[in-house]
């Protein structure tokens, strides 16, 4: 029973365009997500895309390419259930004898190999059927300070939780989950278990801002080492 990383890489972003091959801090976005996958636990890592260019950087890179995604779950709007599910049916039409298939947006470049190893070991210790990758809500953010408004701009409190068991998904950087729990249709199973990241290590690209914070700890984490 093997653990599958999966590295998601559409190649039709519209926010910020070929994303997923865009050099950050000297290599593709995509790069730092296999070299963490490949440095980790996980017995294959497989690059999903839909797009032959990413495949190739994703093969010059360690990721096995083994297939294109079929246009129909390679949409804007397609959601990551069918992409994980097409993933599992591939692989067990070979053979394969899966015990978990982890996600690894390639979004996350500062997830390192040990984030990845220390979820793979808190799936097998607690039997968890999902394990999902969270931070800590920063400071400046906490429940006190949200309010809601409405669409002529008036302001209430927001009535939330106290801050004291709040986290957030970061992305997320890390979704490991049974086969059985997608086969019933769903992301996460029970239990699902957090696997607490530092904030530094969560940043998600989404936007502009996004690249250029995550390029600057890249580099700095470059200087450092």
């Amino acid at each position: 029973m093997t653990h599958i990383g999966i590295v998601p890489a559409r190649g039709g972003s519209k926010r910020l365009p070929r994303k997923n091959i865009r050099a950050i801090a000297g290599k593709p976005l995509l790069a730092w997500t296999a070299q963490a996958a490949l440095a980790s636990g996980l017995s294959r890592v497989i690059l999903s895309t839909d797009d032959e260019e990413i495949a190739e950087v994703g093969r010059a890179h360690g990721l096995e390419a083994p297939f294109l995604r079929p246009a129909a779950i390679a949409e804007d709007a397609t959601p990551m259930l069918p992409v994980l599910a097409h993933l599992i049916d591939w692989l067990e039409a070979g053979g394969t004898k899966l015990k978990s298939v982890v996600l690894l947006q390639p979004t996350s470049p500062l997830r390192l190999p040990r984030h990845i190893d220390e979820a793979i070991a808190m799936f097998e210790r607690e039997r968890a059927e999902t394990i999902v990758s969270v931070t800590d809500v920063p400071n400046g953010f906490g429940p006190n300070k949200f309010m809601r408004m409405d669409a002529r701009g008036v302001v209430t409190k927001a009535d939330l939780p106290d801050a004291g068991d709040l986290v957030v998904r970061n992305g997320p950087a890390i979704l490991m989950t049974s086969p059985d729990v997608i086969r019933r249709g769903t992301l996460y199973g029970s239990p699902t278990l957090g696997y607490r990241m530092e904030r530094l290590a969560s940043v998600d690209i989404d936007d502009e801002d996004d690249f250029a914070f995550a390029e600057f700890l890249l580099l700095r984490r470059q200087r450092e080492a």
